[in-house]
């Protein structure tokens, strides 16, 4: 999918931040048409991953620690209530498609991107129980604009390793049935990734 392609790009620093993107170029650079490249733009520019340049066109933002703080706050809040709301219908199912993903993430091929996704589809796992589609929807749309920050914790940050041993702990507390346990860990595990990121990025700024 060709969004999926410029968003790697865009974590992978092949889009530098900062610099306007072109139609023409990026239809040479991917081998499709305007027409394609347009609408993939636009998209991602709904989901953050753009902001507007000059009069018509569109660039990769910075990194902003301001907006990244604003994310893991959200997360933190509203992530724990949905899980609040799912705990006690969670079935072996939602276990076993939770441990699973867990398994590929551990997969040294993946693109950042990639790892981005599968981070929020097991949190989704976990979450879809609650049956809350309001609230299912609203975590779902952060965490679209969450991705490319997870992407450079997993990547730059080399965060992945814990935030996998806080995966595999959350699934253990939920299978003993430990819901406060497992509520406060899960909030922690945002927080603390949330602050860390925040940090480094407020260095570089």
């Amino acid at each position: 999918m060709l969004s999926e392609k410029i968003k790697d790009d865009i974590l992978n620093n092949v889009l530098p931040k900062g610099t306007p993107l072109r139609q023409a170029e990026l239809s040479k650079r991917y081998g499709v048409s305007r027409i394609p490249i347009r609408d993939s733009l636009l998209a991602l520019k709904a989901e953050g991953w753009l902001v507007p340049h000059g009069k018509a066109g569109l660039m990769v933002p910075h990194l902003n620690w301001k907006e990244a703080e604003e994310l893991y706050l959200m997360r933190s809040q509203l992530e724990v209530l949905l899980l609040s709301f799912s705990f006690d219908f969670i079935k072996q199912k939602d276990m076993l498609k939770a441990h699973s993903i867990l398994s590929i993430l551990e997969k040294d091929e993946l693109t950042l991107i990639e790892k981005g996704h599968l981070n929020w589809l097991f949190h989704e796992a976990l979450y879809l129980p609650a049956d809350k589609q309001t609230l299912q929807k609203t975590v779902s749309s952060i965490n679209q604009q969450v991705t490319r920050y997870i992407g450079f914790q997993y990547g730059p940050m080399g965060y992945k390793s814990q935030s996998q041993q806080d995966h595999h702990e959350l699934l253990t507390l939920i299978q003993l049935k430990k819901k406060s346990a497992a509520l406060s860990l899960l909030k922690k595990h945002i927080e603390d990734a949330g602050e860390k990121l925040t940090t480094f990025l407020r260095s570089i700024d």
